[in-house]
């Protein structure tokens, strides 16, 4: 019978299925941003920008039709300015993961992402007044000593990881006070932000510096393709988090970081040093502790 709403299995089913197409597609996006590094880091933001609206609207006009679109994209003045610093955010967070990926700093990417979950306590206990458990702390602090003594190391503290980490990190923050659906407000992020860049397009096109129409075709189409690339894996992580409890969601985050760590030391033969060894390590012990617990504790709540 239509109409009905899918069984829980094939509900289950369907948001693992999308959990999956969601953290691969991350995982894999440093090979796409590789075939472009002849463009200027900021012109692909650009792209990225302009590209991702079109797809957006498509996306909001077939799932809520004309009356609904324009009924949801309504928001408060107020509403509306906070976006505009969640949209600063995140292509803040893009800005730094396309120049480090096309500068060879693949590996840097990866280990951003493996703290982000962490940073994400962290921020919550200091903004939202969330309570940190025992293992939590214990995490957060054994991160931390991995990324010190990493940037000891180096000689430098790791400014792309802790980038990427506290950008996304204060991204997803200001979202979730704001309580704006997730391609609503990226929609409006993106819209807020398509006339500077546009504007920056202009500018690199008089300068003779835009590569969009002057680097063949296939350059052009990957531009294009920045749409997609950024819409599809957030439409899969939403259909994911509709049908997955929020707990199961985060054993997928682990996947993306997982396979860019892979690319760069073997696909792109990054230098893996002992400060790495021993600041992934501490990283990956202490979302192991986090992970077990949330587990244990999930199972708990279910049993009662």
């Amino acid at each position: 019978m239509t109409g009905q709403p899918p069984s829980p299995v094939n509900a289950e089913r369907a948001g693992v299925t999308a959990a999956l197409a969601a953290y691969i597609f991350w995982g894999l996006a440093p090979i796409y941003f590789k075939l472009l590094q002849q463009v200027a880091p900021l012109e692909i933001i650009a792209h990225r920008i302009l590209w991702s609206i079109p797809f957006l609207v498509g996306f909001l006009l077939l799932r809520e039709g004309g009356r609904g679109f324009v009924r949801r994209m309504r928001l408060p003045w107020r509403t509306i300015l906070v976006l505009l610093v969640s949209g600063l955010l995140v292509v803040t967070n893009w800005l730094i993961f396309v120049w480090a990926v096309v500068n060879g700093q693949v590996l840097a990417t990866s280990l951003g992402y493996f703290i982000g979950p962490l940073v994400n306590f962290l921020l919550g206990f200091l903004f939202l007044k969330e309570r940190l458990t025992r293992i939590q702390t214990i995490g957060v602090l054994l991160a931390a000593t991995g990324t010190v003594y990493l940037g000891w190391f180096l000689g430098t503290p790791p400014w792309i990881s802790l980038g990427l980490a506290f950008s996304f990190g204060l991204y997803g923050l200001v979202r979730k006070v704001l309580g704006v659906g997730p391609v609503v407000g990226l929609l409006w992020e993106a819209l807020l932000l398509a006339l500077p860049a546009l504007g920056f397009m202009l500018w690199s096109w008089q300068g003779g510096l835009l590569a969009f129409g002057g680097q063949g075709g296939n350059i052009d189409l990957l531009l294009v393709l920045a749409g997609p690339v950024t819409v599809l894996p957030l439409i899969w992580f939403n259909v994911a988090a509709r049908n997955l409890r929020l707990s199961t969601v985060g054993f997928f985050q682990y996947i993306a970081p997982s396979m860019t760590f892979l690319l760069s030391v073997f696909l792109y033969d990054e230098p893996f040093t002992r400060g790495h060894a021993v600041a992934f390590i501490c990283i990956w012990f202490a979302l192991a502790m986090v992970s077990a617990e949330t587990l244990m504790r999930t199972r708990r709540l279910a049993v009662r």
